[in-house]
């Protein structure tokens, strides 16, 4: 597992989760085996937008309380989460330089209904790796191990943590006039605002 990366499947991850994948140039390898973590960003995630921050859930199904791995959380559609995300996203950053270039290709994540948490976060990795121009092997965790010998960033990266990956430098952001830089929101903020440019920023 030499030259690797521990991560989470996370949802639309933050810029600071591919600070840590630009910087290290191995395979990223996924945990499949963590249990899933509530009020983490493994299934929601925080845009910026004209009022600021927004964050977006995605609903999972409760099941009985023991504990279930990341693989196996799946997702709810009691609610049209999707629809509501989608249109979120459109309302954030259609006038951003870069929105319509990539929107296709985000908007066909949102029409199809994933079982699995898991799948649809890697799904989203490979198409945001993709936007990026990182190319990067995937693989995953055979079982759950509490700490590896090389870089593990599931628990670093975190909604109520500041990531050491943060880069401190501003980019442009459609609405930085109203409310300031916001750091650390979803790459696809990174991605709708800066286009090719953005993994040169990372």
């Amino acid at each position: 597992m030499s030259n690797s990366i521990i991560l989470s499947a996370i949802y639309l991850p933050p810029v600071s989760y591919f600070h840590a994948i630009a910087q290290n140039e191995g395979e990223i390898k996924i945990d499949k085996y963590e249990n899933f973590q509530k009020q983490t960003y493994r299934n929601r995630t925080k845009i910026a937008t004209a009022n600021g921050i927004l964050e977006l859930f995605i609903p999972i199904q409760h099941g009985r309380k023991e504990r279930v791995a990341m693989q196996g959380v799946k997702i709810s559609y009691d609610h049209d989460w999707q629809r509501l995300h989608w249109s979120s996203i459109q309302t954030a950053y259609r006038s951003s330089p870069y929105f319509e270039y990539y929107e296709d290709d985000f908007k066909a994540l949102y029409e199809q209904k994933y079982e699995f948490l898991f799948d649809f976060n890697i799904a989203q990795l490979e198409l945001i790796l993709k936007c990026l121009k990182l190319k990067r092997t995937i693989s995953f965790t055979d079982s759950f191990e509490k700490s590896y010998d090389v870089p593990d960033f599931r628990n670093s990266i975190h909604p109520k943590k500041e990531s050491a990956f943060m880069n401190p430098k501003p980019y442009y952001q459609i609405f930085e006039d109203r409310n300031g830089f916001i750091p650390d929101v979803s790459v696809i903020d990174l991605i709708f605002n800066q286009g090719p440019q953005s993994k040169n920023y990372l």
